[in-house]
């Protein structure tokens, strides 16, 4: 029986919408879809596997995934009516020129309401046969993306939103819980107040906590400005286990700051890049890894992961990144493993001795 990967593999959430689950999304349809993907992972050797977030797929928002609306339009204290004087303020704030009108207006003390959560985790698990993640999105995007009439105060909005999620996620039963934060990248001034909302979902989940941050991933777009050395005080004080970071994207040589993230938290390393419908080959894989290895130290990588989620990519595109994440990541670490389905690049072919001792 083959060993343990020393280096995991995951996504980071999503996956493309099914034609047939947009055509007809009915519970039987969504089990059906999330199986669907559930296998696709599995099949090609993922070891943490995702249910594509389906459980949010809204039709008429496709423009965040479901993301956002998912999440705040059941809380209570959230109202979805949205007037047109409340519509010219939310055009004119500052972060949000990706939306054209917010999710919902907050009247009233923010609670759970109608939310659930840990229905939408226990269908997804029941159909996964591996590790299974369950993904949600955190305190900063969903209060940055609301009108708020209650709290008059952003980061106060941010904790009680958290406060509900957290109650939330203390019934998750998931091997890894994710939480995600696509808008603070753009916004790093506001990390204290960010670091502190999100630790309180962090420290409610019951098995292992990570956190997902990009630039944004808007139609393969990135819709954020900013570095990640603006971010380490925030990624420091987060209470994960890991982070899973957007990195194929980047500058390279913005992989250095790093070096001073807190060695208890893994790195979950984006080696693979949403915005590009070209699939990456084994071999580029692999040389990311042996260069964040040489820079960081060995052992410093957990997983391997996209940079974002892949719900604007064609489904073969989709499917041919996936594997090869796993290709890449055998090829470096010598897994002879052969393949349930090519990666479109060759055979797999073994470092050299040469590669191995620049390894």
């Amino acid at each position: 029986m083959m060993a343990e990967p020393r280096i995991k593999t995951t996504v980071v959430g999503s996956y493309p919408v099914p034609d047939w689950l947009a055509a007809l999304p009915s519970e039987q349809a969504l089990v059906d879809a999330t199986r669907v993907v559930l296998h696709t992972q599995e099949r090609a050797g993922i070891d943490l596997v995702c249910d594509g977030e389906l459980y949010r797929f809204d039709v008429n928002h496709p423009e965040t995934n479901g993301m956002i609306e998912y999440f705040v339009r059941p809380l209570a204290g959230a109202r979805t009516a949205v007037t047109f004087d409340e519509l010219v303020a939310y055009r004119a704030q500052r972060g949000m020129g990706f939306r054209t009108r917010p999710p919902a207006v907050v009247e009233g003390p923010v609670g759970c309401g109608a939310l659930d959560l840990p229905q939408a985790c226990a269908r997804a698990k029941r159909l996964a046969t591996r590790p299974f993640k369950f993904t949600l999105t955190g305190p900063h995007m969903l209060a940055k993306t609301l009108v708020d009439k209650h709290y008059k105060s952003v980061p106060d909005l941010a904790m009680a939103i958290a406060a509900a999620l957290a109650e939330q996620v203390r019934y998750l039963d998931a091997d890894v819980v994710q939480v995600d934060e696509a808008n603070l990248p753009g916004s790093p001034d506001e990390w204290p107040w960010a670091a502190t909302a999100i630790n309180r979902i962090l420290e409610s989940i019951r098995t292992v906590p990570a956190v997902h941050l990009c630039f944004g991933n808007y139609g393969g777009q990135s819709i954020q400005k900013g570095a990640w050395a603006q971010l380490l005080s925030y990624l420091n004080a987060l209470h994960a286990d890991h982070i899973v970071i957007e990195m194929a994207h980047r500058p390279p040589e913005e992989l250095a700051v790093f070096r001073d993230l807190r060695p208890e938290i893994g790195i979950g390393l984006g080696v693979v890049d949403v915005k590009s419908t070209e699939i990456e080959s084994a071999d580029a894989i692999a040389r990311w890894l042996e260069r964040a290895e040489a820079l960081l130290g060995k052992n410093r990588i957990k997983y391997i992961n996209p940079d974002c989620g892949f719900w604007m990519l064609k489904r073969t595109v989709a499917d041919g990144k996936i594997r090869a994440l796993v290709a890449g990541r055998d090829l470096y670490e010598g897994r002879n493993r052969t393949q349930a389905m090519p990666v479109g690049q060759g055979e797999v072919k073994p470092l050299s001795a040469a590669q191995q001792q620049a390894r």
